[in-house]
């Protein structure tokens, strides 16, 4: 998976009720744009460039995964939605909702549809004060130069004040100050190591993912499952345990929270599934003298998907030792993590099924899957 793109968005409105028509934005970013980041204060200055009433301005900062154009379209669609019609001539005019794309990450971008860095950002006032609340030193990739040195330079002289209302992050309502440690599980395919990944990024948690593509008895075990089961039964415990006793024991003081992609206590599932009974019994004694000494998550989210999707999955992230997985062993693993479920006391455990859901394309997805964690 890709990582986040910063961006930087300016947004005005002049229309209407202007302060709530920058809060309802900014929301709807958060909805369907990406994660906003931080706010500016809002400032209201005068129409330039025509007459008409005061402004309203603000800018934020967002991580998105949307491409430039996506994201213009996107932004477009917002616009709309607040009743923004497309100019009948290329002057200046008044308008509910004015959203501008400010800069994209370090990219620069000259078409006929989108120009990256914003061509105007240097010469307007009214966009360079709510940047420099966001990051004074943030250096433009075309000028070389800073908000705060674009600032001082602009010959743009039209008054820009302060309001003392502030807008509200709708990112700070999804709240995982509850937990300490947060393990997300599922089976081959199901989607855990993304979501592991997205909600590290978004919210400043310290990641763990499962080391698996460097054990060296996974694809020979796809091979030849009987001759490699219980090593790499084994393997993965030992690694696991070692993994997560490391981890957690190392304190991040720049980290929130801790989010894993797996928990320990797949080795015994699994284990119940591609070994004999014998070497079970052996393992699960095993098992039990390493696991009583791990520590346990504050919460497990089970990530559930049908088995049709899960193959869909599988094919798409395309590793070759996993093409011939069957849907009778995807079936077995399912049932494994729904036992296992049904008849633990200790973990505070979260099953959402996102048999329907897409979270990676589709942030609302996203969104309604932390909700469900959260709530």
């Amino acid at each position: 998976m890709d990582s986040p793109k910063l961006v930087y968005i300016g947004l005005g409105s002049n229309l209407g009720d202007r302060f709530k028509t920058l809060q309802e934005a900014i929301d709807l970013m958060h909805k369907e744009v990406g994660a906003v980041s931080k706010i500016s204060r809002v400032y209201k200055s005068e129409a330039v460039g025509f007459d008409g009433p005061e402004f309203l301005n603000a800018a934020i900062q967002l991580k998105t995964y949307l491409p430039p154009g996506k994201l213009l379209k996107k932004l477009q669609s917002i616009e709309k939605a607040f009743g923004r019609k497309k100019k009948s001539s290329g002057e200046y005019e008044s308008r509910n909702m004015d959203l501008d794309l400010l800069f994209y990450d370090e990219e620069v971008r000259s078409t006929k549809r989108l120009d990256i860095p914003h061509p105007e950002l240097a010469n307007r006032r009214f966009v360079l004060q709510p940047l420099m609340d966001l990051d004074a030193q943030h250096v433009h990739p075309v000028l070389g130069k800073t908000s705060e040195e674009l600032l001082l330079e602009c010959q743009d002289r039209s008054p820009v004040e302060p309001i003392n209302i502030w807008l509200k992050n709708p990112t700070k309502a999804i709240d995982f100050s509850a937990y300490n440690y947060i393990a997300i599980e599922g089976n081959i395919g199901a989607g855990k190591t993304s979501l592991a990944r997205m909600i590290s990024r978004e919210f400043n948690a310290k990641l763990i993912l499962e080391r698996f593509a460097d054990n060296p008895f996974l694809p020979k075990f796809y091979e030849e499952p009987q001759r490699y089961a219980f090593t790499l039964e084994m393997s993965f415990l030992a690694d696991r345990y070692q993994q997560i006793s490391d981890d957690l024991s190392q304190l991040d003081l720049f980290k929130d929270f801790i989010v894993s992609d797996y928990d320990v206590f797949k080795s015994l599932i699994f284990s119940k599934i591609t070994l004999p009974e014998d070497e079970f019994m052996l393992y699960r004694k095993l098992f039990y003298q390493v696991y009583k000494d791990i520590a346990k998550p504050d919460l497990y989210v089970y990530l559930y998907q049908d088995t049709e999707r899960l193959q869909q999955n599988i094919r798409k992230r395309g590793r070759q030792y996993e093409q011939n997985i069957d849907a009778e062993y995807l079936d077995k693993i399912n049932a494994g993590y729904l036992e296992f479920l049904r008849n633990q006391s200790e973990l505070k455990v979260k099953r959402i099924d996102i048999s329907e859901l897409d979270f990676v394309k589709n942030r609302s997805d996203y969104l309604s899957i932390l909700n469900q964690i959260i709530g």
